[in-house]
């Protein structure tokens, strides 16, 4: 007899959305504030996938929902594995790092909050110059391309 996850449903039910051509990941925007400066958006991990290398520009918390989150270093090395439940709440300006899931992928929530100038990420090359930018009035284009519907 197989166990179904509790949140399997919840993730069948939620279109998946990509960031341009950048693999090993899906998002779904559930809000953002404008004039709070916030934005709450689900990531959803490929299994043993990993994104870019990326700096957080506003101060961040996750929580992991399934899976294992895991970030690693600049030069590729694994830093630091987050269990489901795990909750963190890191500084703007945090060094670079990139961010994937475990063998099963990852889904964790994200809530950004502020920014250097709007800036909630800053998308790195592999010296650690910056490529591109993702800023809030982003976010909320993604979320209005959603009908501004969390799932849509």
């Amino acid at each position: 007899m197989s166990e179904t996850h509790p949140l399997a449903a919840f993730e069948h039910d939620y279109a998946w959305h990509r960031l341009g051509d950048f693999p090993h990941f899906h998002y779904n925007v559930l809000a953002v504030d404008p004039e709070r400066e916030i934005a709450d958006f689900l990531i959803r991990y490929e299994p043993n996938g990993r994104i870019f290398l990326h700096r957080h520009r506003s101060d961040t918390h996750t929580l992991v929902l399934r899976g294992e989150h895991r970030l690693y270093e600049p030069d590729g090395s694994l830093k630091e594995v987050r269990p489901v439940g795990c909750y963190t709440a890191a500084p703007a300006d945090a060094p670079p790092h990139s961010e994937g899931g475990g063998a099963e992928g990852a889904l964790v929530l994200y809530s950004t909050r502020g920014g250097a100038e709007g800036v909630l990420f800053d998308v790195l090359d592999e010296a650690g110059q910056v490529v591109a930018t993702l800023d809030l009035a982003d976010v909320a284009g993604l979320f209005e391309a959603q009908g501004r519907q969390p799932g849509g």
